[in-house]
Parts: C-alpha cells; sequence; structure tokens
C-alpha cells in the first residue's frame, strides 16, 4: 500500500479505527475523515504509535450536514491529486427520530445519503495504477429489511422503529454498491460493500440508544468480535489481489456473502440512485 492515498470515514474509533491502522501499518497514506477534531486527533495519535507511520492526516466530516461533506470532498481534492480507496465506514443507530441540518430523517441521511454524496464528490480522483476502491460498510442486518426499501415512507414519518431504520439503510448501502458499480469501468475503479459482522465497538454506546434496544446492545457485547476482527473485511477489499478488478459484490469474512433478494435487485438499485439524485438537488447539492 505504499505511494496509496486510502480515506476512511468516522476512523476515529471501533472498525474505522482498526481499518486506519492497518492500512497504515501497509504504508498507505491514511486519512480519518471525522466529525470530532479532538477525537480525530487522538485516534491519529495511537495510529502513529502503534504502526510507526507518520503518514496519517485528518479531514474534518460531519455526514449529517452536506456543507460539511461538501467542504471535505473540495479539501481532500486540493490536497491529494488522486485517491486509492474510499471506505465509507461510518453510520449509526438512534433510538429517537431526528433529522439531519438538511432536513433528511437522520439514519437515512448519515448513513446513506451522506456517503453517497460524498463518494460521487470523490470518483474523479479515485484511480490509480492498480485501479481505485470503494468500500462500503453495509450488515447482515439489511435482511431485517424483507420487505425491500420503504417507498412511502423512506424518511420514516410514518412510523419510526430504529433497527428497522437501521435495516434500511443498511440494505440502501447494498442498493447504492450495485448501482454504482454498474456506472464504473471495473478496471478502472471498483465498489463493493462489506458485512463486519457483530462488533464490540462504541456503535451505539454513546447514548445513541436508548430503552430496550441500549439494553440489548449493551447485553450481546459479550458474544461479539473485536474491532480488529470487524475491520478485515474492509482491509481485504481494499487491499486484497483476489478482488482485483471484481466490483458490486457484497462480502463477509473477507468472503463473498449472500445479500438478500432485494439487495441484488438492479431495479431498485437504479430507483434508489435516482431518488437520492433528486432528493440532494432538492435541497441544493444537485450532482452536475
Amino acid at each position: 500500500m505504499h505511494g496509496k492515498v486510502v480515506v476512511i470515514t468516522g476512523a476515529n474509533s471501533g472498525i474505522g479505527l482498526e481499518t486506519a491502522r492497518a492500512l497504515a501499518g501497509m504504508g498507505a497514506t491514511t486519512v480519518l475523515a471525522c466529525r470530532n477534531p479532538a477525537k480525530a486527533e487522538a485516534a491519529a495519535d495511537d495510529i502513529r504509535g502503534t504502526t510507526g507511520s507518520a503518514d496519517v492526516h485528518l479531514a474534518t466530516l460531519d455526514l449529517a450536514d452536506l456543507t460539511t461533506v461538501r467542504a471535505c470532498a473540495a479539501d481532500l481534492r486540493e490536497r491529494w491529486g488522486h485517491l486509492d480507496v474510499l471506505v465509507n465506514n461510518a453510520g449509526g443507530v438512534w433510538s429517537r427520530r431526528s433529522e439531519t441540518v438538511q432536513g433528511f430523517e437522520y439514519t437515512f441521511g448519515v448513513n446513506h445519503v451522506g456517503p453517497f454524496y460524498l463518494t460521487n464528490l470523490l470518483l474523479d480522483r479515485l484511480g490509480g495504477t492498480d485501479g481505485g476502491r470503494i468500500v462500503n460498510l453495509s450488515s447482515f442486518a439489511h435482511h431485517s429489511a424483507f420487505r425491500g426499501m420503504a417507498w412511502h415512507d423512506l424518511q420514516s414519518e410514518r412510523r419510526y422503529a430504529p433497527f428497522g431504520a437501521y435495516g434500511q439503510s443498511k440494505l440502501a448501502n447494498l442498493l447504492f454498491t450495485l448501482a454504482l458499480s454498474r456506472r464504473l469501468d471495473a478496471s478502472e475503479v471498483t465498489a463493493n460493500a462489506a458485512h463486519p459482522g457483530p462488533v464490540r465497538s462504541g456503535f451505539g454506546m454513546d447514548g445513541d440508544l436508548s430503552g430496550i434496544g441500549g439494553w440489548g446492545n449493551r447485553a450481546f457485547r459479550r458474544f461479539e468480535i473485536s474491532a480488529t476482527a470487524g475491520a478485515a473485511t474492509s482491509v481485504y477489499l481494499a487491499t486484497s489481489p483476489e478482488v482485483q478488478g471484481k466490483s458490486g459484490g457484497y462480502y463477509a469474512h473477507c468472503k463473498p456473502g449472500r445479500p438478500s433478494k432485494h439487495g441484488r435487485s438492479e431495479v431498485d438499485a437504479e430507483r434508489l440512485w435516482a431518488v437520492t439524485e433528486d432528493l440532494l438537488a432538492e435541497k441544493g447539492f444537485g450532482l452536475d
């Protein structure tokens, strides 16, 4: 990975931190794109100390505010002439319905709309001699959206359930990956989705989940894998020659996984792409 530039969103803790640590340890120029500058700097210092790499950098990114997403993309484009890997790692689950700065339901906005926008703003910077790679963190939880995307209520305005909204957003990650792969030349840039497994991290632990959801999240931590193990599939997709030129896949445990039938729907993938573009344009963040 020497000479390659990788960007990992939400890299100040958990899976993102361990993904960044692994890639920095392989010699990559590693960029932590995070919301909290203080936590990001602490994470960067940690990575520098454990890997011996001084080539670790920060970028400010808040996926709940598309203005900062646009600013982050501009910052990355100015500082690096090309990017080799983008890992869309950041995301979460929240007990109560709230909205992003631009008025999207928070789970849908942070887990799908923000990464969709960031990726599109950086597409022309991704590439390189071995081709660029985009890794989108999805989850087995996408299977919980057993009826597919709730097209009638994408913003959960009629009904909000934390894990229902989360499952929808993880299905959206898969559909985004599928639609994106169809727009890319796999010899130049690939896009794949990763399921990290049930990971013992800060996910949902900062007061984002309360009540029975928060209790369940804490109770099951003893059965979860480490963040390092959870990061393995993201690192595999970002680096392995085994997936060179392969695009549009869904991987778990560093092997091809099986997405739900809805996660394989090219019709739904194209519909979600068009809907997301329209939603962005309505808020003044068009891709053109």
